[in-house]
């Protein structure tokens, strides 16, 4: 005869062994899912910038497992991305090796064995850290930007918000002077001429050409130029 101690234990028994089957089927539903998102989605540990999962789409989508991704450590990234835009891959390790929050941008990726190279937009932020708070595991998200062509007129307005945003960002970081002398040098004067217009001294009108190339992240004049006309300087 089972008595009620017996009685409850199976009850508790059978309450956990249900409760296990809804954790395996709820766990089976959400792999399924990234699965299925259509952004190739993926981990990789900052340090030695390894790929240690990703969803089934980006296997599909580069054409490598995640087992050989695991294996090539860094040079999964250089077989993927653009070797001009390759630096980013190690830009943003570093920047989470200085407790950067997030790193977000474009590059230009093409699948194993094919010629096409394809623009993706993704953003990268810190997933694990190790008990000194430095970042471990970073998760990563791209998608194609070819999947936005339904919506090109506004994927292109939208664009140029975003560098209108960053750029006009990047011109409040320069002081009065050193606007009025960006306003002068796109205007066409050389370093003599600026530093007559506002009564400085040449060596001062060069410095304050140098630190603005600095905080614009421009190398040179033409760049500096390009970037300040697209921000409605003439």
């Amino acid at each position: 005869m089972l008595t009620d101690s017996d009685m409850g234990q199976n009850y508790s028994l059978n309450a956990l062994q249900k409760e296990n089957e809804l954790l395996k089927t709820r766990i089976k539903w959400l792999e399924t899912l990234l699965d299925h998102v259509p952004a190739m989605l993926y981990t990789h540990q900052n340090d030695i910038k390894t790929v240690n999962w990703c969803n089934r789409y980006m296997e599909d989508v580069t054409g490598y497992t995640l087992e050989e991704m695991s294996g090539m450590g860094l040079d999964f990234f250089k077989a993927v991305m653009h070797p001009e835009d390759f630096d980013l891959a190690v830009i943003a390790q570093q920047s989470f090796q200085e407790n950067k929050s997030v790193f977000g941008g474009v590059l230009r990726f093409r699948k194993r064995d094919t010629e096409h190279w394809c623009w993706l937009v993704g953003l990268a932020m810190p997933f694990t850290r190790d008990d000194n708070g430095k970042v471990k595991d970073v998760i990563c998200a791209f998608l194609d930007l070819t999947m936005a062509m339904d919506t090109n007129d506004q994927l292109a307005e939208a664009m140029r918000e975003v560098l209108r945003r960053h750029n006009d960002d990047l011109l409040a970081k320069l002081t009065t002077r050193e606007k009025e002398i960006l306003k002068l040098a796109v205007g066409g004067l050389n370093n003599k001429e600026i530093a007559d217009t506002l009564n400085l001294s040449r060596h001062t009108v060069e410095t304050h050409r140098k630190n603005i190339r600095l905080k614009l992240k421009v190398r040179n004049t033409t760049e500096l130029v390009a970037l300040a006309r697209k921000v409605g300087y003439q």
